[in-house]
């Protein structure tokens, strides 16, 4: 059984991870908050049965095998540095850091230490996805040319803090969506995106300049060009994602998602029909793959390397949105 150290008694722990890894084999043994009395709180109401508020007290516990970190984006890295050297394996939230400097030197750590460095990118464990990667893999649309993606949705109130008003802490919807649009476009496509152009938008929600849209679109390696659209303000959109090919086209509706949910459909010469999906919980899938890779059988998922180039092509959004002009995206790996 691999023994689990929460690092951020955050709401994503809550709703979908501890469950996913008690689920998956493993158990969740200890949670480290800066609160002591939320800490303590949070252990008590998912019965974890020790709660730190000290970094070093949580990564140098010998009963923890490997670590989850879900605070803040700007702690990541010295948290990640941290539970490397003390020799546990690591499942980072997105973005992995704040620079690519910061990122690749959790990588290069990780893999100093001889442990597992992973990226909570969740959609690519999606059914969904997973399904419209094979049938472009099969060539039942033919050549990729061009994708969409629809991930503009309504940030709940509970979610409301930092992501709106700390750019500090990486707040704004390019660091915590638009990221995810890239992994999961990289991995559907199977290609790498190479240049950013983009558009930001304040709609109200963000404070602090801090850009709560945006629309944009990236190039990739392959010659695909994606339109993606992210936002925290529309409270009434649907999810989705497209990729159109010379023979063919996937429309995938309500698939940028945490749950296991949506549908595939394949639109070509011979009509229309839905792909067979088997939907599972989609940080089971990640936590199954992790515990597997610690094991010495496979890889995670998504990789540290993964990571990085998500984080690259947000920086670049960034930049495109700042700078009105094409950005090329370069993750140095």
């Amino acid at each position: 059984m691999t023994r689990w150290g929460l690092i951020g008694a955050s709401t994503i722990a809550r709703e979908w991870m501890i469950g996913a890894i008690r689920a998956t084999g493993g158990d969740v043994v200890a949670v480290m908050s800066s609160n002591a009395e939320r800490g303590r709180k949070y252990a008590d109401d998912h019965g974890i049965a020790k709660a730190v508020t000290s970094l070093d007290d949580l990564v140098n516990d010998p009963a923890i095998d490997a670590v989850y970190i879900s605070t803040t984006n700007e702690l990541h890295r010295d948290q990640a540095l941290a539970a490397a050297k003390a020799g546990k394996h690591i499942l980072c939230e997105k973005p992995l850091a704040m620079s690519l400097d910061d990122a690749r030197a959790m990588v290069q750590a990780a893999k100093d230490a001889g442990v597992v460095l992973a990226t909570n990118h969740h959609l690519r464990n999606a059914a969904t996805h997973r399904a419209m990667r094979e049938a472009i893999e099969a060539g039942r649309i033919g050549t990729p040319l061009a994708a969409r993606v629809f991930h503009a949705v309504y940030l709940p109130p509970h979610l409301q803090g930092w992501r709106l008003e700390k750019p500090e802490a990486g707040g704004g919807v390019i660091l915590d969506i638009t990221v995810h649009d890239a992994d999961t476009l990289r991995f559907i496509l199977d290609s790498d995106p190479v240049e950013a152009v983009a558009f930001s938008q304040a709609g109200g929600m963000g404070k602090a300049g801090l850009e709560d849209a945006v629309m944009g679109v990236l190039r990739f390696q392959n010659g695909v060009i994606a339109q993606f659209h992210d936002g925290f303000t529309t409270k009434f959109a649907e999810t989705g994602l497209e990729v159109h090919g010379t023979e063919g086209s996937l429309i995938g509706r309500n698939v940028m998602t945490q749950r296991a949910t949506g549908s595939v459909t394949l639109r070509d010469a011979n009509g229309e029909h839905d792909l067979p999906l088997d939907q599972t919980n989609l940080y089971e899938t990640a936590l199954s793959a992790f515990h597997a890779a610690i094991a010495g059988k496979g890889k995670p998922s998504a990789t540290g390397e993964d990571g990085i180039w998500s984080l690259a092509t947000g920086l670049a959004v960034v930049e495109a949105a700042r700078s009105g002009g094409a950005v090329k995206i370069a993750p140095g790996i």
